[in-house]
């Protein structure tokens, strides 16, 4: 355990608990972590596991059950979140919409009734650190999705709060401004030298971002490490399956393959696949051990090909690079592959196409009996002039048709027809 001059953030035998209908539920289980100062600590786990809620209570916006929380080795368990020196940045932004950028930066700072001209500097400090310095005028809706999360990192970081809060920032961001935001995080992390505390369920997020990752499962921590130590020495069978992929073997297939009985995890990538040689014979590996296997599945996805083997237990999965490429035509040019009418197992009948005049409520079936009640929309008249043909005429001005049939103008021209009546509408 670290020396409480290093620790930013203390948490001591936190307990979290909600009262329900059905008694009471624990969200946080005696939590124990401290968190250096300068670090980029991840909270991983998944949904229902108790990070979030262990995150509010650092802020300060749930109160413990039991427990406590130190920030810079002062308890802070009762102070209220507006005292304390943590800063929030939420998934949605929470960002002003009738604000331009500088003015949501420096929202903070005004509040605290620092001098205008101090304010301006320091929220043009902080835009320049996420690398918006010319997006001062700009409002939040005229920025995109990537931006607009800098925006509201900008903000928290003009107050200089000793720790930095996120939960889950990223997560409406797509796969590409996701990745790069990811980086950018980081790097915005070493030149501040802040604290940050960053709670998600990614564990590619988990794995690029952090110094140490704290893994949570039903409210405890089930293993507290660097990204290297978690996934390479996973603590239990939980971390090993939810950080990265893993295969479980026991039984004769544990046997075969680590030369001794038991249960073990082995990752895909750590796994070779080789062909079987004349007479179902191995082909020697230049090290390991060989097991056969039948394979079951190969699943293409991009940058490496997940290949599922069938051993004499479950199915063990297998990365290996791409094993397809894209076709070339002769100019040396990729294709894509697209589909086309019919498409595989569909009949070859031609697609639906929609009728070209008319609407569902005016065809009706020939000699349908017609009643007093006149159609809203009626049939396209036969003795309009040719340019409104194609035209349907307005509505009458009575709801029922009178016993000389009324008349109607067509919407394009003045000249009069007569209009059927039909069947009753709905």
């Amino acid at each position: 355990m670290s020396s409480a001059s290093a620790v930013a953030v203390r948490l001591w035998d936190l307990r979290k608990e909600y009262a329900t209908k059905g008694g009471r539920v624990t969200a946080v289980d005696g939590v124990r972590l401290d968190i250096l100062d300068g670090e980029f600590l991840t909270l991983l786990g998944p949904s229902g596991s108790g990070k979030t809620t262990t995150l509010r209570l650092i802020a300060g916006f749930e109160s413990p059950t039991a427990g406590s929380v130190e920030l810079a080795g002062k308890d802070v368990t009762a102070v209220p979140p507006f005292a304390r020196d943590v800063n929030t940045v939420f998934q949605d932004y929470a960002l002003f919409p009738h604000m331009s950028v500088l003015a949501n930066v420096e929202y903070g700072l005004r509040v605290k009734q620092v001098p205008r001209p101090e304010r301006r500097r320091r929220a043009s400090e902080a835009l320049a650190a996420v690398r918006l310095d010319g997006f001062s005028d700009r409002r939040p809706g005229q920025l995109s999705g990537g931006q607009r999360q800098r925006v509201a990192l900008a903000r928290a970081l003009v107050n200089r709060p000793k720790v930095l809060l996120l939960d889950e920032p990223l997560g409406a961001l797509d796969l590409k401004l996701r990745e790069q935001m990811q980086g950018e995080l980081k790097s915005i992390q070493r030149e501040v030298g802040i604290t940050f505390v960053f709670v998600t369920h990614d564990q590619d997020e988990a794995l690029t971002m952090s110094d140490r990752i704290a893994v949570f499962n039903d409210g405890r921590i089930e293993q507290l490490g660097t990204p290297t130590e978690v996934y390479e020495h996973p603590a239990t069978a939980f971390v090993a399956g939810f950080v990265g992929m893993s295969n479980l073997l026991t039984g004769a297939a544990a046997q075969a393959a680590v030369g001794r009985p038991g249960s073990f995890i082995i990752r895909p990538e750590k796994i070779t696949v080789v062909p079987l040689a004349a007479g179902d014979a191995p082909l020697p590996v230049t090290s390991g051990r060989a097991v056969p296997g039948t394979v079951t599945d190969v699943i293409y996805v991009g940058s490496i090909t997940r290949v599922v083997v069938a051993l004499d237990g479950p199915p063990a999965a297998v990365t290996t690079p791409p094993q397809a490429t894209p076709t070339r035509d002769r100019s040396g040019t990729a294709r894509a592959a697209s589909r086309s009418w019919p498409g595989p197992g569909m009949p070859r009948t031609a697609p639906p196409t929609r009728p070209s005049t008319g609407s569902p409520r005016s065809r009706r079936r020939p000699g349908a009996r017609s009643t007093s009640r006149c159609s809203r929309r009626p049939t396209r008249p036969t003795t309009c002039s040719p340019a409104a043909a194609t035209t349907w005429c307005r509505p009458p001005a009575t709801p029922r048709c009178a016993s000389s049939r009324p008349k109607q103008s067509c919407r394009s021209t003045s000249t009069w027809c007569p209009t059927t009546p039909t069947s009753s509408r709905a």
